[in-house]
């Protein structure tokens, strides 16, 4: 007798016991899938941080040190690569910070062009230049007030917006282009980039008593390829995040294309995994598993696995999947025709599958057993 364990559609789960089913290997398939949750508990000294996804020794620490300077209205700056999750983390300390329903404005410094920049971040009064609305506009800075501004990219800031932040900074107030009078303003900064600005500053690019006004409170991000022990969480979080999104069945995903996953160096981090489980999602037929047939060429050429192994385990898993998804779908077909048998209540069929009673009702339909 073996217990087989599968997701349906709501990523609830169905427990049912099974005989001679498939064989030891389709049983540890799709018990590996769904033991591993995408939304792991922390341990009672780590705060539970949605959407910061990570259970290794390094991103325990960044959500301990989140948790820690999230009530102080200190400045922060986030350092990492390219699609590490700067944004995340600030949208974090905001979420945990006395600040949290009050507004969290975002900024791209290198996405808006230099003439557009100031009059973004503050704003300008009537008639203040040729072209300028005839209400003038609110800049960012002032729409932050009492909330936190998050300026991604700082090492692109031009230097003249570098001094008329440092200014509105030490003041706590900011003036609009063609104003004459300041504005009083009350925001915390956390700043982000993926430069080297002790070189900038070095070079000449980047104003040095600005930086020490941002990095109070410096953090590092590590890139996914120093946190292969969460790749296999991070897959189910962006495969369960896809799913929902697209409106598709949770797929399975065969435990080597995991390892192939946790060698590969990610130059996109988080974005690349994302953007990779987004496409998986789509190109896997419903109710099957993703095996590395249907990885990209170059996760599988990309030096860190043989493709003579590759094509081993790919061959090696062809059978199994293509009788997987239907072998799956008798098995939770007979368990709900089996519970509907004992009880006379879907109520109490639903309590004994350990699903909600509207994904009962979906399943009867979809394996007609309206009349069971």
């Amino acid at each position: 007798m073996q217990h087989i364990v599968s997701w349906d559609d709501k990523s609830e789960l169905i427990i049912g016991q099974l005989h001679n089913i498939q064989g030891r290997q389709l049983f540890l398939m799709a018990f590996h899938q769904s033991h591993t949750s995408f939304s792991v508990a922390n341990a009672p000294d780590e705060p539970h941080i949605e959407q910061l996804v990570g259970e290794c020794r390094v991103m325990r620490q960044l959500k301990r040190l989140i948790s820690r300077i999230a009530p102080s209205p200190s400045s922060v700056m986030v350092v990492g690569e390219s699609g590490t999750g700067k944004e995340v983390v600030a949208r974090a300390i905001h979420k945990l910070s006395g600040r949290r329903n009050k507004p969290f404005i975002a900024i791209n410094c290198a996405a808006i062009p230099e003439q557009l920049l100031e009059s973004e971040l503050f704003g300008y009064v009537k008639g203040a230049f040729t072209g300028a609305s005839a209400n003038g506009k609110t800049g960012l800075i002032q729409a932050a007030n009492t909330g936190t501004l998050f300026l991604d990219e700082i090492g692109d800031m031009p230097l003249m917006l570098q001094a008329k932040l440092l200014r509105a900074i030490e003041a706590r107030e900011i003036l609009p282009i063609g104003a004459s009078s300041p504005i009083q303003v009350d925001i915390r900064i956390i700043s982000a980039t993926n430069q080297n600005l002790a070189q900038f500053i070095a070079e000449g690019k980047f104003r040095e008593d600005l930086f020490y006004r941002l990095n109070v409170i410096p953090i590092t991000l590590p890139p996914l390829r120093e946190r292969q022990e969460d790749i296999e969480l991070l897959v189910h979080y962006f495969l369960h995040l896809h799913t929902r999104r697209l409106g598709s069945v949770y797929p399975g995903i065969a435990p080597d294309v995991v390892e192939i996953l946790r060698k590969h160096r990610w130059p996109g981090n988080l974005r690349e995994l994302s953007n990779l489980m987004e496409y998986l999602v789509n190109v896997v037929p419903s109710g099957e598993v993703i095996d590395s047939t249907l990885l990209p060429p170059n996760l599988l050429n990309n030096g860190t696995t043989e493709q003579s192994d590759v094509t081993e385990v790919s061959e090696a898993h062809l059978s199994l999947d293509d009788a997987g998804g239907t072998a799956l779908e008798e098995m939770e077909k007979q368990m709900i025709r089996e519970a509907l048998s004992r009880h006379n209540s879907k109520k109490q069929v639903a309590d004994e599958l350990g699903i909600g009673i509207a994904t009962l009702y979906r399943k009867i339909k979809k394996y007609e057993l309206l009349n069971t």
